[in-house]
């Protein structure tokens, strides 16, 4: 048995612990997350592994894709293998165009046997709509661009250089 909390990052606090099998398979508890969230699981997504101060690691999307070979899928990888010990976090994506993103963290596992995944708490509303995202790589790319805008345009004319010495 474990027990995960999901936590969507937003504002308000919307919150779900969801107890399942350890065996389940990452991609019935992206449908199981959806759900809980009252979402409808259509929608692309992933996980991502995590460390613990939520940076974002090895991706592990919902369809294999690989253009030929095996690669990481929800559907190959069970929680027991992602999620191996107490603490272990995931961060999911559901929704590339929505990014709507839930924290992911493994709280309590035994060997307890679960027949179906439950949800046992809930706390606060699903938001109509995802929050805005403001990535940090695109603000640094901003500021590299504002400082850095005059670098390549020093010279007046490229045919001046001497390119022999380098």
């Amino acid at each position: 048995m474990y027990k995960v909390r999901a936590i969507l990052d937003v504002e308000e606090d919307v919150i779900r612990t969801i107890m399942f099998d350890e065996n389940l398979s990452l991609e019935k508890l992206h449908f199981d997350i959806a759900n809980a969230f009252g979402l409808e699981g259509n929608e692309m997504a992933s996980f991502y592994k995590s460390d613990d101060e939520w940076n974002q690691g090895l991706e592990i999307p919902l369809f294999n894709m690989a253009e030929a070979g095996e690669e990481l899928s929800m559907a190959s990888c069970t929680t027991k293998d992602i999620l191996e010990n107490k603490n272990d976090k995931l961060i999911y994506v559901y929704d590339f165009l929505q990014m709507w993103t839930f924290y992911i963290e493994l709280i309590e596992s035994s060997g307890e046997a679960v027949a179906e995944t439950k949800t046992i708490l809930s706390v606060g509303e699903m938001p109509k709509d995802a929050p805005e995202k403001v990535f940090e790589s695109d603000q640094l790319l901003s500021d590299f661009d504002d400082e850095n805008r005059d670098m390549f345009n020093d010279f007046e004319d490229l045919d001046s250089l001497d390119l022999d010495n380098y």
